[in-house]
């Protein structure tokens, strides 16, 4: 069995969970075999890893110089010109030359490209997203009709419509995977363009896998797609690399509680500020770091200096690779209040390092743990008392962090891999 897989991100060029997902799932399936995935991804860098897929494309490699699209619904998907002649206004020749119309009905698009009738793609989350997810959409459609598959699969609202240009290009079943939605996001306020785009992929799709039942529950309530439509598939962490198996002292005496993750909305971190001044008025040994990046940043350090407890807190910044472990290694407690998190595989790498863990009842991920403390987001007296008492009760916080990592060393992207292909085959 082939799979055309479209994704946004692909190791090492990732910023969050969704590239992570994208890759242990290929890895695991390269462990099923006869089944062999072809990953898209709108920029290639050259450097990606390709030893578990048959191959890496890029989007950014492929010209649609002299192709035809055939997409019924570019007209619905793309706000580019359309005029009758090809003359196109306000162009200069320099411009114009890097203009290419393809056949769509019985008008014209033009979309901008370099000499080569190529997209340009930054691959990233920029002010052009909208723009790339179109382009992208374009190219993915070209990718499915010089392809050879049986089955597409398309990672989160960014891929969707690629998946649907894919399906229309060569009438295979499409699967998306939805590994987060606009309400998870922004926490309710969703943005109507992103919320149209997921729910004409999931409309659009013979199948939809969902990261846990949180999120299920979201695809079936909230976009009003029938329920034997959508399966869920948990996800699962990679073995810890041996390079990243150094242990870094802490070099203080401090205990420490960390939160990691992007300072947003939707993780919660205000909820962690607020706890933590609550243990602060029981303790002072302790210090909390806030290890990420996000909007919500600057408005974090704000309130805990309002507290009076930025003595007591360190803003890190974001974090990859080595620096990700030597800090959970370090950590006797990690935090993850997610408001609406529709799995969350930090706190599966905090179990590996041997760290207890507190997370919200609103996260997909506490529907398979056993071993990891649970409070709502909003309850920050009781997440201040479960501080507390891992941090003053030894015996709590090993008793977590021994069965939290035998748990979670049993949670193997194989196995996901093989629940995939069973919904494969339930579509073929």
């Amino acid at each position: 069995m082939k799979v055309l897989m479209y994704g946004w991100e692909f190791p090492p060029h990732i910023s969050g969970g969704l590239g992570t997902a994208c890759y242990g799932i290929t890895r695991g399936m390269a462990t099923i075999p006869d089944l062999d995935v072809l990953f898209v991804v709108p920029k290639a860098f050259g450097d990606e890893d390709t030893s578990k897929v048959q191959g890496i494309i890029g989007a950014n490699d492929i010209s649609i110089y002299n192709k035809k699209i055939r997409y019924s619904h570019m007209s619905k998907q793309l706000d580019y010109i359309e005029v009758d002649s090809k003359l196109v206004p306000y162009v200069d020749p320099d411009d114009y030359y890097k203009l290419r119309s393809l056949n769509v009905g019985d008008g014209y698009k033009y979309f901008q490209t370099d000499e080569k009738g190529r997209f340009h793609f930054s691959g990233g989350y920029g002010a052009t997203l909208l723009e790339e997810i179109r382009n992208y959409a374009v190219v993915g459609n070209i990718i499915a009709q010089e392809n050879s598959f049986d089955i597409i699969h398309a990672h989160d609202w960014l891929t969707y419509p690629a998946g649907i240009a894919a399906k229309e290009a060569s009438g295979k079943p499409l699967v998306i995977h939805v590994h987060a939605t606009d309400f998870d996001r922004s926490g309710g306020s969703v943005n109507p363009v992103v919320y149209d785009i997921e729910k004409r992929g999931m409309e659009a799709a013979d199948k939809i896998i969902a990261v846990s039942n949180l999120t299920r529950n979201t695809v079936i309530e909230k976009y009003g797609i029938p329920a034997d439509k959508v399966v869920t598939v948990y996800n699962a962490v990679d073995p810890i690399k041996s390079e990243f198996n150094h242990f870094s002292p802490k070099g203080i005496d401090e205990k420490i509680v960390t939160f990691l993750g992007r300072i947003t909305m939707q993780k919660g971190p205000e909820y962690f500020i607020e706890a933590a001044y609550k243990v602060l008025q029981k303790m002072d040994n302790v210090r909390f770091v806030m290890a990420g990046s996000g909007d919500m940043m600057e408005k974090m350090v704000r309130r805990a200096a309002s507290l009076k407890i930025m003595d007591k807190f360190s803003f890190t910044g974001f974090l990859r690779g080595q620096d990700v472990y030597s800090m959970l290694r370090m950590s006797d407690l990690y935090v993850m209040p997610s408001v609406s998190e529709p799995f969350g595989i930090s706190p599966l790498e905090a179990m590996q390092s041997n760290v207890p863990v507190l997370i919200s009842y609103q996260s997909g991920v506490a529907e398979i743990l056993t071993y990891a403390i649970k409070t709502d987001f909003w309850d920050i007296d009781a997440m201040a008392d479960a501080m507390y008492g891992v941090l003053n009760y030894p015996s709590l916080g090993k008793m977590f962090a021994k069965y939290g990592k035998e748990e979670v060393d049993s949670l193997k992207w194989e196995n996901s891999a093989k629940q995939i292909k069973k919904v494969y085959d339930s579509v073929l």
